[in-house]
């Protein structure tokens, strides 16, 4: 149901960025630490022992290059767009005085499916590749774990928890190193990016900050505040929008299985570990019944199921939509720009609505490890030895702590205690995006892999996440609405996270392209995109013929190829990672 999907697709431009950078190898012990190996450029790194650097809890253990040091170039495609850092870039300068490659970095431009095709098409790859289980089919991309165990020392102990979970299921290679949740010390949860129905916070001031616990709560308050704010800021105010283009499907079609007390599987509800479809039952009509409703009270955007996704951006960054159902990072750039113009009774809180107060809410959940997603290295990869070794050694924390705190004294304080914080102009720097792009090193650190968690020196390992730092750095507003509600942070609006089911989420299943699980799942989604759209927006007493017109498509499709699938994978999951 469109959840089987690459990482984001957004940007008009191709950018190829060659930025230098120098490996060199931690000296926490003769653990291949080093950029040494076969390659040109090899580096020696002293040794001190046996413990990976990433758990030594020490910094600054990188030994210094040798003068014979030889310049290597990696080329790397990242699957998202990005903007060009600028060619001064203050975080990948400091590590190319200290460390030793250059890289060469393509991002997406246009539908990521279709570059990736090419590529296949023409056998010619970089080789540094972001995640996609269609390039694992192909032979794009080698197996890992040898590469692992031999020259990456700090990468094995980082995964060392998931190792079962990271094997391909089809053959037991490992072949990506996954960029987000492997968490290690302690994990605060204080922002919140995942699924929920957002609204604008003016909307909650002006009506005394409730709670909307229901579908029926938050779509009144919608109705109310609307009444009263026709236009914002001289345009149509928008009640509700969503989201349809390209693989960002789960706005339009993931809310039902949240609305019915599950966690995010996406496509399916897995109920006592058999998952099924959701999509056409009556759980799932009940919401867009809803949508209808708001429609033709001309509250719901007309425009959702024909923008793309730079449209739908551009609109929450006019502050005129009150509310939608989406994952925060999925809008969160276009929230930024409000945050930028101090818009911020503008921006969104996220509520955990339910179809009715007898059913627990289950949108927050516990960190899962980001299967199908980080780097690869591709059969092309001369020297596969060499970047191994170079993505060991930014996993020292040295380099963690610089590619997301960045450096002490400049991006952050560290005070008497020992934690880290940020000065009230430090925090306004992290918001300028023109700023991030000449001070930060985004492009490359969301696709690599990353400490998650505290360091050994018990801070964590982002601003963000550092519970302390993270109520300061919130806007005076903000802190006011918290304190409304008596909460701390964002998280604190829902229910605690239960302990992961071993199996979860089921939206990780790999399909297998080609396969009739894969084949069902474009034929769900082509009918969901078909008939949703068509229902939400007929008249009030169509919308049960164009629902069952939709239903009716579904029994044409073979759902339980699917459902198959996924419950193979599932009950796979539950042999073979248990342990784990």
């Amino acid at each position: 149901m469109g959840v089987y999907k690459s990482k984001r697709l957004w940007g008009p431009l191709s950018l190829v960025l060659a930025l230098s950078l120098a490996i060199v190898g931690c000296s926490n012990g003769s653990n291949g630490n080093n950029a040494g190996g076969s390659g040109a450029g090899a580096i020696q790194g002293t040794t001190n022992g046996d413990q990976p650097a990433n758990a030594s809890g020490g910094e600054g253990n990188a030994a210094q290059a040798s003068d014979d040091l030889k310049p290597v170039t990696i080329s790397a495609f990242i699957g998202t767009p990005n903007q060009a850092p600028t060619p001064d870039n203050r975080i990948y300068k400091k590590i190319k005085d200290e460390l030793g490659v250059t890289l060469n970095m393509e991002f997406l431009v246009g539908d990521l499916q279709q570059k990736l095709g090419v590529m296949i098409a023409g056998g010619d790859y970089p080789d540094l590749i972001t995640a996609d289980p269609k390039l694992v089919s192909a032979g794009a991309v080698i197996p890992l774990e040898d590469l692992i165990e031999q020259h990456a020392p700090n990468l094995k102990a980082h995964y060392a928890a998931y190792w079962n979970r990271m094997k391909d299921s089809s053959d037991g290679h490992i072949y990506w190193l996954p960029n987000y949740g492997a968490y290690t010390g302690e994990y605060h949860a204080t922002n919140y990016s995942g699924p929920a129905f957002w609204i604008q916070k003016d909307v909650l001031k002006e009506a005394g900050y409730p709670t909307p616990k229901t579908l029926d709560d938050y779509t009144k308050l919608i109705r109310d505040y609307a009444a009263k704010h026709p236009t914002i800021d001289g345009q149509p105010t928008i009640g509700f929008t969503s989201l349809a283009y390209d693989w960002r499907t789960f706005p339009l079609l993931n809310a039902p299985e949240h609305l019915t007390g599950h966690p995010n599987d996406g496509g399916v509800v897995v109920d006592n570990g058999v998952a099924s479809v959701f999509a056409d039952k009556d759980s799932a009509k009940q919401y867009y019944k809803t949508l209808n409703g708001l429609f033709n009270e001309g509250l719901m955007d007309k425009e959702a199921f024909v923008q793309n996704y730079d449209q739908y951006l551009a609109k929450i960054s006019t502050g005129r939509v009150l509310g939608m159902f989406d994952q925060h990072w999925n809008f969160q750039q276009g929230e930024d720009t409000l945050v930028s113009q101090n818009k911020i009774g503008q921006t969104y809180v996220g509520f955990p609505l339910v179809y009715d107060t007898s059913i627990k809410d289950y949108y927050l959940d516990r960190p899962v490890i980001n299967l199908n997603n980080g780097f690869g290295i591709s059969k092309d990869a001369k020297d596969p030895v060499r970047i191994i070794k170079f993505l060991d050694a930014l996993m020292d924390e040295k380099y963690q702590k610089l590619l997301s705190w960045g450096e002490e004294g400049v991006d952050y304080i560290v005070g008497t205690d020992g934690k880290y914080a940020r000065t009230p102009e430090q925090r306004k720097q992290q918001e300028d995006p023109t700023w991030k792009l000449a001070n930060k090193a985004e492009a490359f650190y969301g696709a690599a892999p990353k400490m998650e968690g505290t360091f050994s020196d018990g801070n964590a390992t982002s601003a963000g996440t550092q519970p302390q730092e993270f109520f300061d750095s919130l806007k005076p507003q903000d802190k006011e609405l918290l304190t409304a509600y008596g909460h701390q942070t964002w998280t604190d609006f829902f229910s605690p996270a239960p302990e992961n089911p071993v199996y979860y989420p089921a939206w990780q299943v790999d399909l297998i392209d080609g396969s009739d699980a894969s084949v069902a799942n474009k034929q769900m989604s082509d009918a969901s995109l078909k008939y949703l759209p068509k229902a939400i927006m007929s008249k009030p007493d169509q919308f049960d013929a164009v629902w069952n017109d939709y239903v009716n498509a579904y029994k044409k499709i073979n759902v339980k190829a699917y459902e198959d699938r996924i419950n193979d994978q599932l009950q796979w999951r539950i042999e073979n990672w248990a342990s784990q």
